[in-house]
């Protein structure tokens, strides 16, 4: 727990090194994650993690348009809205969304698969929600910042781009493109996103609530991945003690 009654402000270059340092609980290190990397997991753990983590994919443009909804600055809205518009798509641009159901794809799910949202675990879904529901009640800023996450994106997408091909020959080629249009993406809001936090967080407990926040925003990813591990790696899925059918619900309620 931060206890900011003995912390000092830090200065600019002290704070970003501090948000950087939260890279080390990353979901990169999550032992489902590491398995992924080093050519471990299994097709049902791949075809899994893809299914879960599109409920994610479809939940961050809900999650830009309520920080956009909560924003009054103008210029920061004309920046912010690119984000939706990598992941919906628009022109001649497919979008992440897209991208990733070519991915889904790849590794041998129906598209329709997941659209019924029928794979997505309450564990991940809780997670996922709470990240949409807190963007849509906290201050635009603090809102804005809980995606600092992206501090820490682009070596994941390449480290996908280097090894799986090489672990995992099953998965069509083509399925990859969402990890490279993520690499130039993602730099580019992580470059907005840490101006925003280096303005706003002008005060101790500014700084040590943004660094919460962003703790809060590992959660959710580590989560995530607990959530999976107990039903694709221990075999432990939503109340496997009484049956083996997905009885969990699968549509959005709120």
């Amino acid at each position: 727990m931060n206890n900011t009654s003995s912390a000092v402000l830090l200065t600019p270059e002290q704070f970003e090194q501090a948000l950087r340092a939260r890279g080390s609980y990353y979901h990169i290190y999550h032992p489902y994650h590491i398995a992924m990397h080093n050519g471990q997991a299994t097709r049902e753990q791949i075809q899994g993690w893809v299914a879960n983590r599109f409920y994610y994919q479809t939940s961050i443009p809900l999650k830009d348009a309520a920080i956009m909804a909560n924003c009054p600055d103008p210029d920061t809205r004309r920046k912010w809205v690119q984000r939706i518009l990598d992941h919906d798509g628009y022109g001649s641009s497919e979008g992440g969304i897209e991208a990733w159901l070519r991915l889904g794809e790849a590794v041998g799910l129906d598209r329709e698969e997941l659209l019924s949202e029928k794979h997505v675990l309450p564990g991940v879904r809780f997670a996922v929600d709470a990240y949409v529901n807190f963007a849509r009640r906290a201050v635009w800023q603090e809102a804005a910042c809980s995606s600092l996450t992206e501090l820490f994106a682009p070596q994941i997408h390449q480290a996908r781009l280097d090894s799986w091909p090489q672990h995992y020959p099953w998965i069509e080629a083509e399925g990859y493109d969402y990890f490279r249009s993520r690499l130039s993406q993602a730099n580019r809001d992580v470059e907005h996103g840490l101006q925003l936090a280096l303005e706003y967080c002008n005060t101790v407990e500014k700084q040590q609530r943004m660094l919460e926040i962003l703790q809060f925003k590992l959660d959710i990813l580590w989560s995530m991945l607990d959530a999976m591990t107990m039903a694709y790696e221990l075999n432990r899925p939503p109340y496997h003690s009484v049956t083996q059918d997905a009885v969990w619900h699968t549509g959005r309620l709120v």
